[in-house]
């Protein structure tokens, strides 16, 4: 089923991508710009980040079903870093993380092993996590944008491919 490994392919490089703009954008963000929070409700800049650079190994953690305390201490470990290029590193090796498992995977594996969450009560396959992997970064890749567009960062859509 080569068709199953092109997939796979096309859905890492995307992620690998969303890391790669994640981290030009990052690297722009002025340390005084950390506090911004758009409503008192939202996350502040740097949570923001934080949340976005944990998304490849925390996402990678809940789909081989680690308890909530680990997933957690891998947040406390990453909010810990408030340096960008550290916080970048943090998302690459989540990155890195993640292409191994998914090339690893038997196709079959990929196609149907269920692995659960911690805090739902049904499944998901291997390749539904990927996708929800790589749209979770990307949906917070844009929120950080518009955070940015909003603290008027000369930042466009080209910025984004």
């Amino acid at each position: 089923m080569q068709a199953v490994n092109e997939i796979k392919a096309l859905l890492l490089e995307e992620l690998d991508h969303i890391v790669k703009t994640s981290a030009h954008l990052i690297r722009k963000i002025s340390p005084d710009h950390w506090d911004y929070r758009p409503q008192p409700s939202m996350r502040s800049l740097l949570e923001l980040v934080e949340h976005l650079v944990s998304v490849p190994s925390s996402d990678l953690l809940i789909l081989q079903e680690s308890s909530e305390p680990a997933i957690r201490k891998l947040e406390a470990d990453i909010a810990e870093d408030n340096d960008k290029e550290a916080l970048i590193a943090w998302m690459v090796s989540g990155m890195d993380q993640v292409r191994k498992y998914m090339e690893e995977l038997p196709e079959e594996e990929f196609l149907h092993k269920k692995t659960k969450p911690f805090y739902l009560e049904h499944g998901s396959v291997q390749a539904k996590w990927l996708i929800e992997i790589t749209t979770h970064a990307q949906h917070h890749r844009a929120q950080m944008f518009t955070y940015m567009k909003t603290l008027g960062y000369e930042i466009n859509m080209f910025d984004l491919y």
